[in-house]
């Protein structure tokens, strides 16, 4: 065959095996959820129109775990560093800026879609968010280094105060993953909380979900729950499995077993 023909056949087979311009379905746009916080201010939340990720939903467990950082910001938001990790739309880290923290570096995995949609959503809240808010938003791989995180902080701070988890326990496989970024990131001062917030969405691997907190025990954490509220309603109306559990939002706090001085 010489090369010509090579060539000829080489672009019939371009045409053949080629998709057509409609063969994938076109990207789902992006949705939108309101959320009134307890002070008054309305946030508008951009969701991703659909990611593997699962950042195109405003999950229970953030919404729970705000009413917590309302209701205890005393010690765990005002004048504090806050951390989180998989956030999504980002609503717990919004609202911790309004609410008086010092800074809050708001993450999720290193894709382009999910860290400029946080970004949008913090751009989108400027209305509420005060003068002197510090909030930004970072790409971040759990168990990966945490030195672009640390360095966000104000020289000489080695930590944040409060880290932020929630419904991240479903990624069983990721548990120690996340394990290691809680205890390279958390202060190691007697106020620092990390809060791991959860729904059992497969009632069947609740098991599986509470591993989690045997491996935070085993890397020198202090395991707490704090909140067990049920929801109004299941997210996933046709998923199996027991109901209640999958209206049910675990919450719980970790902190270091040995911590310095204050």
């Amino acid at each position: 065959m010489s090369s010509d023909e090579a060539d000829v056949l080489d672009g019939i087979g371009d045409l053949i095996f080629q998709e057509p311009s409609d063969y994938y379905p076109p990207p789902k746009p992006a949705t939108f959820e309101s959320k009134t916080l307890q002070t008054g201010e309305a946030l508008r939340l951009r969701l991703v129109g659909h990611n593997p990720l699962w950042g195109h939903h405003l999950w229970n467990g953030a919404q729970v775990v705000t009413d917590y950082l309302y209701d205890h910001a005393r010690d765990l938001v005002h004048g504090r560093t806050i951390l989180e990790l998989g956030a999504g739309a980002g609503l717990p880290s919004i609202a911790a800026a309004i609410w008086g923290a010092k800074q809050v570096v708001v993450t999720d995995y290193p894709d382009e879609d999910l860290v400029e949609n946080m970004r949008m959503n913090i751009d989108a809240a400027k209305d509420v968010l005060p003068r002197s808010a510090d909030i930004g938003a970072k790409g971040h791989v759990w168990g990966a280094s945490t030195e672009p995180l640390l360095s966000c902080l104000k020289p000489g701070w080695c930590g944040f105060d409060t880290l932020i988890l929630a419904d991240l326990l479903f990624n069983h496989s990721q548990h120690a993953a996340l394990v290691s970024t809680i205890q390279s990131t958390l202060i190691h001062l007697p106020h620092a909380r990390a809060l791991v917030f959860f729904t059992p969405y497969t009632p069947w691997k609740f098991d599986k979900d509470m591993a989690f907190f045997d491996l935070a025990r085993k890397g020198g954490f202090r395991v707490v729950k704090v909140v067990e509220q049920i929801m109004d309603k299941v997210m996933f109306k046709d998923d199996r499995g027991d109901e209640l559990l999958r209206r049910t939002v675990f919450g719980y706090e970790l902190s270091h077993e040995h911590t310095g001085s204050q």
